[in-house]
């Protein structure tokens, strides 16, 4: 039975994770105390290869059916909702016209490298090595902001001429939810052209990659409220016109805001469908062999930097469909299949796996590589295959961890977040590859929800700044290393850094002869 939370005089706020696979809706009282969650999934598209698209029109159902069955479940009413504040998915430009129409149906996310060649281009006018120690961008540049604009303006110059403004994910919904376009300093550093030590476009970019600067939204902290819901939307979400909406941010750093604050040298693992390492700190951590990837944090002044794989959770989901189709449907899924990988010994029978089934980072030696097993003999069972999948994905952080701690001193504790933090068996497996304690808080998948919340109390002036953060935690599990596994796996480790390059080779061989 629902839980009602209603009535009870506090000011209570909604904070939305519009995320890859879905958005969720949460509801925290005025002490940052969670009080309800409602989650709505919604599709990528994949219509060619390297293309990865979602409708804006499902995010924005999404959100009007999380915040209407958040209301019902909890019986809260519109009127107690003080703010909202969104986090949302980076690299995104949604194409509105004058009238604020969307343009496209399906817009390219994130991970969509399409505009390769148009990055390629921009590089012959634009040193590289400047433009990432400029803007932190270490994914492959084609996923950036600009050079899918770039694409737009050689591929649709029809419909690039009509642009009277772009919008990252969670600036699309604000402008739904307040007819108002306008960006934060950390979605903004997802554009391709913002300079993280200046706070600003960078307009020499802008102008070799012949985009006008017009068509980039205000960017402001993202604690200013943008202004409070219209009667349209309110109307469709069930929310009072009273509610403020302030800016939000996005997922990086609204994710780093709810799991270690702001505090600089705090690190984090994310653990979700894509995952990654990142760590706080007043300077961004760059360096142009390794491209670590930088956004600028919720916090003025402050910068989340990471290495990641794209494809963590969704690899494992991948297995999950793909091998254990019996067990499509249930919610104790991952806790099974968790079970049948525990039968397995440390090094999964000799089977290896690469989770870069969404391509490859900076990190990786190619971005051409792909995903796949290695190792398969007659006697191979999917137990092997499974608990190989759980070491791939670790063993694949190990790398990025690898990577970070030459670039900054880490502590040896990391917090995970994220649905893979649910398993115990996987966080001893973390603990034994990092060699370090692993822990598991309450806050667990809620990260970036809470880093909304955060923003709404900064916003909302019931809280001056994110020092409140951190406290909110509690360590639910400790993970300690166990020395011999960890000896094993070291060993396991130099074969999988071998096997990753292999594959990084073998997915160049293949993109230069179109398989």
């Amino acid at each position: 039975m629902a839980q009602d939370v209603g009535g009870d005089g506090q000011m209570k706020y909604i904070a939305y994770d519009l995320g890859t696979g879905g958005v969720k809706a949460s509801l925290y009282g005025e002490e940052l105390q969670t009080l309800g969650k409602s989650f709505i999934e919604y599709p990528t598209y994949y219509p060619k290869d390297n293309y990865h698209e979602q409708r804006p029109e499902d995010w924005w159902k999404g959100i009007v059916e999380s915040t209407r069955r958040l209301l019902s479940d909890t019986g809260v009413q519109a009127e107690e909702i003080a703010c909202l504040a969104l986090s949302g998915h980076s690299c995104v430009a949604v194409p509105l016209d004058a009238e604020g129409s969307l343009l496209l149906e399906q817009v390219p996310i994130w991970s969509d490298t399409r505009a390769q060649a148009e990055a390629d281009s921009f590089f012959e006018r634009v040193d590289r090595d400047e433009w990432y120690l400029t803007t932190g961008n270490g994914f492959p540049p084609a996923c950036y902001c600009l050079f899918k604009l770039m694409w737009l303006r050689i591929h649709e110059p029809e419909l690039f001429a009509k642009i009277d403004k772009v919008a990252g994910s969670k600036d699309y919904i604000n402008f739904r939810l307040t007819g108002q376009i306008a960006t934060d300093h950390s979605y903004a550093s997802s554009f391709g052209t913002y300079d993280l030590k200046a706070g600003e476009v960078r307009q020499e970019f802008l102008d070799a990659a012949e985009i006008p600067s017009e068509i980039f939204p205000v960017i402001m902290p993202s604690h200013t409220v943008l202004g409070t819901i219209t009667e349209e939307a309110a109307r469709e979400t069930g929310l009072s016109v009273h509610t403020k909406v302030a800016c939000g941010g996005v997922d990086n750093a609204c994710m780093a805001m709810g799991a270690v604050g702001a505090e600089e040298g705090k690190v984090y693992v994310s653990l979700g469908s894509s995952s990654w390492i990142p760590v706080n700190s007043r300077e961004p951590v760059l360096d142009v062999k390794t491209r670590p990837y930088v956004f600028a944090h919720i916090e003025e002044n402050m910068f989340t930097s990471a290495y990641s794989i794209f494809a963590g959770g969704s690899s494992f989901q991948w297995v999950r469909n793909q091998l254990c189709r019996d067990l499509a449907g249930d919610p104790d899924a991952y806790t099974r299949m968790g079970e049948l990988a525990e039968k397995v010994p440390i090094g999964s029978n000799g089977i290896l796996f690469n989770p870069s089934l969404a391509g490859g980072t900076s990190q990786d030696k190619s971005i051409n590589v792909r995903g796949s097993f290695a190792g398969l003999h007659l006697g191979t069972t999917r137990e092997d295959m499974i608990r190989a999948a759980m070491e791939g994905i670790a063993l694949n952080l190990r790398i990025s961890l690898d990577y970070l701690e030459e670039k900054v001193p880490l502590e040896k504790e990391m917090l995970f977040c994220g649905g893979g933090s649910k398993s115990p068996f996987w966080m001893q497996m973390f603990s034994d590859i990092f060699n370090m304690d692993v822990i598991k808080t309450n806050i667990d998948q809620d990260a970036a929800s809470l880093g909304a919340a955060a923003i709404c109390a900064r916003a909302d002036g019931i809280r001056a700044d994110y020092s409140f953060v951190p406290g909110l935690h509690h360590i639910e599990r400790r993970c300690s290393p166990d020395a011999p596994s960890h000896a094993q796996y070291e060993k396991l480790l130099k074969i999988f850094r071998h096997f990753s390059d292999v594959c990084a080779d073998l997915g160049d061989y293949m993109k230069e002869y179109g398989a």
